[in-house]
């Protein structure tokens, strides 16, 4: 998916939400999140609203990898792949899951904001899938699937 529609999905959710809560008819409601525009509202679930929105939404930038980022990231996810149970390896078979995202070195593109650096790797044909990395402002737990661009993987770190 590419961040300009994402963003400009994120800009139309915002912009709904408090169009709603100006006007006056029925306020969004998200569960667990206080609605901030309400008189009861205190300073702090203010914040802490605004704080759990920004840890839902992150972006992922995309560049070309490097020759290093290609193997470090080829080297790790075979490593990590011949480590996995053939039980793990089954699950993932059972989810439908062909790809594994790897962290590999950050590159001279990569952004500052970046925690980390991953690239795909498809365990079927035993290659990385593409010639991107992708910066990721938050990294996912390890064991977690996730959908990085148009690939769903299973995230497992650095592979160690």
């Amino acid at each position: 998916m590419k961040t300009r529609i994402l963003k400009a999905a994120c800009l139309l959710t915002v912009g709904a939400i408090l169009a709603s809560a100006s006007i006056g008819t029925a306020p969004a409601q998200l569960p667990y999140v206080p609605n901030p525009f309400s008189s009861r509202s205190s300073a702090a679930e203010t914040i802490v609203t605004a704080a759990v929105v920004a840890t839902v939404i992150y972006f992922i930038a995309k560049q070309e990898a490097t020759e290093r980022q290609r193997q470090v990231a080829e080297m790790r996810a075979r490593q990590s792949y011949a480590r996995m149970s053939s039980q793990r390896k089954a699950s993932m078979k059972a989810k439908k899951v062909r790809y594994i995202a790897v962290d590999t070195e950050r590159g001279a593109k990569s952004s500052p904001k970046a925690k980390k650096t991953v690239m795909i790797y498809d365990t079927q044909t035993q290659r990385v899938a593409s010639n991107n990395a992708y910066d990721v402002a938050q990294s996912p737990s390890v064991g977690s699937t996730t959908k990085i661009d148009s690939y769903s993987a299973e995230y497992v770190g650095s592979g160690q």
